[in-house]
Parts: C-alpha cells; structure tokens; sequence
C-alpha cells in the first residue's frame, strides 16, 4: 500500500473523483470531498485564471479542515497558454493535489513539492510512466482500456503490473469503474486508489447538461467509441452524441483542426460527449453525497464478503 501520507486517515473509500473538462466545478469538488473521496476539476474549467483562483478559494472554505484532500488537473502541454498563471495560482493556493496530463515536466512537479503538494500523472502506456517517474511525481495514474477521455488500450490488469514494477508510488487505476465493488477490486489487482470518472457525470451537482447525463443513463458500453477523430488524441466517446453532431459513429473523418458540420456550431467536449465502457452501471442521477455513500459501502461490503469467504 503506497497512500501517500495526506490522504491517510482522511478517506472513507480510496478512490478520486476524476476531473473532467466542463462537468466538475465546486460543488461536484466540495460534496465528493465532505463525504471522504478525493475531489478534483481541471483548471480550464474556469475561463481565467484569477476565476480559477476564486474556485479554489470556494472550495477550500466551503469543504473545511475535515474533508478529504480536493486536487485540480493541470495540462502540461505547451498549446495550454494557461499553463503558467495557473500553476502560479496552484502554488499560491497551496493546492493539495495536482494531476498533471499531456507531459510529465520537472519544474512542474518541483513547485508543486516546494510547498508539500502531490502530482500524479495521467500515463495511458508504460513509455510515460517510466518519464513520468523520473520526473519525480508522487503517483501515476494508469488510464487503462475503457476509460471515458482521453484512455489508452492496455488491460488493467497487464498495466499493473508493468507499472508496479518500475513505480513504487501511489498507483491509482482509471477504466471503466462505477461502483464500490469496483473500487475494491482495484486494489485486489494492485492500485492503491481507483479513478472514477463517467459514474460522477450522473450526479445532481455534475456541471453536465441534462441531456449528457440522460444519455450517460441510457448507453451501454456498446454506446462507447474510441477514436482521435474528436480531439488529436485518442478518447471515448458516446456515439449517440457524435450522431446528433451529425458524424457517422462507425465512419468517422479524420482529425481536423475545425469541425465542419453544416451550418449548426458543434463544439468538441461541449456538443460531442466523453464517457467511459462503465456506463452501463449508470442508471440514476443521485446527490453526489449518496452516491459517495453508496461506493463506501459498496467497497466495504465486498471486502467483507471477500474475507468472509476466505475465513470461511
């Protein structure tokens, strides 16, 4: 078991709720984090980076000194123009978790640490773990098959395993996880934490509109395209939406700078919708609280039951 030392003690179930680009804002963030699960957005979810500020400073006032640790992502990429006032901002706000994607960079990492805060990085293959380790981040965060955003193709189990053997630190797995039984068979392979993504898409406080979450609510993982037709880079998702977008699922173009659909503005993330193959464990649209309930005790009582049996 590899937690890192802020999160011990101060988690009803090890597990994050993943940032996702226009669905996770502060009341998403504050409610996973009250009720003892790791709560994160990405940054370029404000539109400024002195907004970014203010949501930090939201979040951290309204979650209080007992709540589980929140986090933000961060694009290490060098088309994110926000990237240096936002990480300024991140050190300024003392940001207790930073998950960086799209590059693994030491100055990055070295002032999130100046301060005692964690990175983990998004790594979808074995290549970026091992840069991503010698940049010295303090997770990895292994986006395996199935996983809703921008997802590799490697099975789980298999990515574990390789990961673990280069990687001592906290190793959180992404894929296709929607409940607390879920998150215990996580651990069983190997992670230390579970990264649940399309299961918070479908919760009262989700920034989704009511259409993404009915359609979260109605796909199966058959619903689940995989293709880098949408952004550049490979992803999944939801082929109902790239059919109201106009797009064959099954023929789609390749990538273009600018979609060009007749004369209706369709705009990538917004009107073209991610999900992961967990959707079909979706089926409600509760509290974020409930639903972090329920996974708690989902997780426990497969943990029980497992011990029981191998008591028994």
């Amino acid at each position: 078991m590899a937690l890192p030392q802020q999160f011990q003690g101060r988690l009803a179930v090890p597990a994050i709720a993943a940032p996702m680009f226009l669905v996770s804002g502060p009341d998403l963030v504050v409610e996973t984090c009250r009720s003892g699960l790791v709560g994160t957005f990405p940054t370029l979810n404000q539109r400024s980076a002195e907004g970014y500020g203010d949501w930090l400073a939201e979040i951290r006032e309204r979650a209080g000194t007992h709540a589980a640790p929140f986090g933000v992502n961060l694009i290490v990429h060098r088309t994110n123009t926000r990237l240096q006032p936002d990480l300024e901002m991140t050190v300024r706000h003392r940001v207790p978790l930073v998950i960086t994607s799209l590059g693994a960079v030491q100055e990055v990492v070295d002032a999130i640490h100046a301060y005692g805060g964690l990175v983990f990085h998004d790594v979808i293959n074995l290549r970026h773990a091992a840069k991503a380790a010698e940049a010295g981040v303090d997770g990895l965060i292994a986006v395996s098959a199935g996983a809703g955003g921008h997802a590799g193709l490697i099975n789980p189990f298999a990515f574990l395993h390789e990961i673990r053997a280069i990687f001592g630190g906290t190793l959180v797995l992404s894929g296709a996880m929607s409940t607390g039984a879920h998150i215990a068979a996580a651990r069983l392979a190997g992670a230390d934490m579970a990264y649940l993504g399309t299961r918070f898409i479908a919760t009262e406080e989700s920034l989704a509109p009511p259409e993404y979450k009915r359609m979260v609510l109605e796909a199966q993982a058959g619903d689940i395209t995989y293709t880098n037709a949408i952004s550049g880079v490979h992803g999944n998702f939801l082929k109902p939406s790239l059919a109201a977008a106009g797009l064959d699922p099954d023929n789609l173009p390749p990538f273009e700078a600018e979609l060009k659909l007749g004369e209706g503005k369709v705009r990538r993330w917004k009107n073209i919708w991610s999900a992961g193959q967990g959707v079909g464990a979706v089926r409600d649209i509760p509290t974020t609280a409930a639903l972090c309930a329920r996974l708690a005790e989902e997780y426990r009582s497969a943990i029980r039951g497992l011990a029981q049996e191998i008591a028994g």
